[in-house]
């Protein structure tokens, strides 16, 4: 059972200290990857525009989400193994290598250096992906950390000195991770906490998110495996046209239920809106479109609503929020 006051309990928070150091310190692992590429990044020569840029790996999708609507030549995603049939000399491989066991990025990262394709990836000092990509068309921006947002801001500061993506803030990015985990603190009570406020509205319910722009939906997704992985509870994140369906199906709400002896309120579901101020009118109807049917099938609807700063300002924030909530879920739900 969900027990709420363990949210604010002294003790359970420090007993958790170790996860929720490590998404404070979010906004420092951003500053401190920066600073370390930032000489190789610098030294980056400009080159022919490819012929077209493969992301590859488990980060290719957040690369595309940033990249697509702003590189000028074909930019394709490619998060399985190995690469696309055609990838050849002509094109920029892009792989955001961090995460160990990572099999697509190894193969990835293989591939292009046997198809001789230009080859620019994040890793780990020392790693095996590391060796891997050793070669005269490979660049290798060395990081100390798996954080796969400071590793990303890094690569996408590489893509813009090639002019293959838009420039990238990482100070920015840093300060929005930095105001998240002010605003999130365990030493921020429930009652002001944003985070902790959203863990108690969705404790009794099967969380579903929706983001409408790219990014958005990117966060949905991301925020969805935190819950599932700090909660083992499922969590989806999904397209309007495939949550409105578990609407419909969703029970109606019993007021005389009591979850201590029916122990079912889980099967219920709540709606998670991704927030990150799109104004795009098919996004806004979308929402609409969602928010209406949750209503309707008497689902709450929450939001995480960041709309500050750039696009990748913005979705560090409302990752980073709804990390913490994934984390608090977990801290009230333990019996540890």
């Amino acid at each position: 059972m969900f027990d709420d006051s363990r949210l604010d309990d002294a003790e359970v928070l420090s007993a958790a200290d170790q996860r929720l150091r490590f998404l404070a310190e979010a906004g420092a692992r951003v500053r401190a990857e920066v600073q370390l590429s930032a000489e190789s990044i610098e030294s980056l020569a400009e080159q022919g525009m490819p012929r077209a840029v493969v992301a590859a790996g488990k980060g290719a999708r957040l690369l595309r989400a940033v990249l697509e609507s702003a590189c000028p030549v074909p930019f394709v995603a490619w998060p399985g193994p190995g690469l696309p049939g055609w990838t050849g000399p002509l094109d920029t491989v892009v792989v955001l290598a961090q995460a160990t066991g990572d099999a697509g990025a190894a193969t990835a990262v293989a591939e292009a250096r046997r198809r001789g394709s230009t080859l620019i990836l994040t890793s780990i000092r020392g790693s095996q992906i590391e060796e891997l990509a050793a070669g005269p068309h490979s660049t290798v921006l060395t990081t100390q950390s798996d954080d796969s947002l400071a590793g990303a801001v890094v690569l996408l500061q590489a893509m813009a000195r090639l002019r293959l993506g838009p420039a990238v803030d990482g100070e920015e990015v840093a300060l929005a991770l930095d105001g998240v985990a002010s605003r999130c603190s365990p030493f921020v009570d429930s009652a002001t906490n944003p985070a902790k406020l959203l863990a108690l509205s969705l404790a009794d319910g099967t969380p579903l998110l929706w983001g409408g722009s790219a990014l958005a939906a990117r966060a949905a997704r991301r925020i969805a495996e935190a819950i599932r992985r700090e909660t083992g509870r499922p969590a989806f994140a999904a397209d309007v046209d495939h949550l409105l369906p578990v609407l419909e199906r969703t029970p109606p709400k019993d007021v005389f239920a009591d979850p201590f002896e029916s122990g079912d309120s889980s099967v219920r579901a709540s709606v998670l809106v991704v927030d990150d101020g799109s104004d795009d009118a098919s996004v806004i109807a979308e929402r609409v479109r969602l928010v209406e049917e949750a209503e309707r099938c008497d689902v709450p609807v929450e939001s995480v609503s960041e709309t500050q700063g750039s696009e990748l300002a913005r979705y560090a924030s409302a990752l980073g929020l709804g990390t913490y909530l994934a984390a608090y879920l977990g801290i009230a739900l333990s019996d540890a």
